[in-house]
């Protein structure tokens, strides 16, 4: 994996940096797996807009992901290596020794060919979906179920993983890349390896019209707005805006929006470093 840095022909790639796609095997998707996604514009079912800076860009089919990956003790051989315009990661396209095909979440270093499978007879290794119950200490994970037969939740986007720590009774504890350090239960499901696309984070749009195509809009600065469009609008000249805050007001940087009560904390150790 490696990104590509072009050629400052232009204004627009001077500082443009885009991925390789060396792992990318096909760029057409398999049909029986796609579904039309419609674009909303920031709008709502009335037709309001409800989110700004949100319209345009590329048309889009959604891949149908398993997240489950509930087909247990049945071998999967990878047939493809996929981009998906909807995430950071890539996918892999399987197919099942009972005919059915399947898109995965594709690990770091997984190839065509390969064989991989789900359920606790599965061997601990890359693309694999175990319980957390029979993966071995230490392990790097991604693709974490938070509830049994849920599908996962933690650990998907491009490069991310986590890491089994310790099993606590019918708990088992893992460090997630942020940080944090969370109890889940035994028996819901992770994948081994960590997600593929690891340097997504070095690439650049370099250009404006890069945004546009993935569908965001130019966002106005709120210190550029006036007093009546935003709480930090207004002053003489160039006047910083004072508090950050959201166009209604509640406190940014730093201020804590999560309720003290809220039932999940008791299941975190730890929290992620600020």
């Amino acid at each position: 994996m490696a990104v590509r840095r072009l050629r400052p022909v232009t204004p627009g790639t001077r500082f443009r940096v885009v991925n390789s796609y060396e792992e990318i095997t096909t760029n057409i998707p398999e049909k029986s797996l796609t579904v039309p996604v419609k674009a909303s514009g920031g709008r709502n079912n009335s037709g309001k807009m409800t989110m700004r800076y949100i319209g345009g860009g590329h048309k889009r089919k959604y891949r149908i992901i398993d997240f489950k990956r509930n087909k247990v003790d049945m071998e999967a051989t990878v047939k493809t290596i996929e981009y998906d315009p909807n995430r950071s990661a890539f996918i892999s396209l399987v197919e099942y020794t009972d005919g059915e095909k399947s898109y995965i979440l594709a690990p770091q270093g997984i190839k065509v060919g390969q064989t991989i499978m789900s359920g606790t007879k599965a061997a601990p290794e890359i693309g694999n979906a175990l319980p957390l119950t029979v993966i071995p200490l230490g392990s790097i994970i991604y693709n974490i179920e938070m509830q049994p037969g849920q599908g996962g939740k933690l650990a998907r986007s491009a490069g991310s993983f986590a890491q089994l720590q310790n099993r606590d009774g019918k708990y088992a504890i893992v460090k997630l890349s942020s940080g944090e350090t969370r109890m889940i239960l035994s028996n819901c499901m992770a994948s081994i390896g960590s997600v593929s696309n690891p340097d997504h984070t070095l690439e650049r749009k370099g250009k404006a019209g890069a945004s546009r195509w993935i569908g965001r809009k130019p966002r106005t600065r709120p210190v550029a707005m006036n007093p009546v469009d935003h709480p930090m609008g207004g002053g003489e000249g160039r006047a910083s805006g004072g508090h950050p805050r959201s166009r209604k007001g509640l406190l940014a940087k730093g201020y804590k929006t999560r309720h003290p009560k809220k039932t999940s904390s008791k299941f975190i150790i730890e929290r992620r470093k600020k």
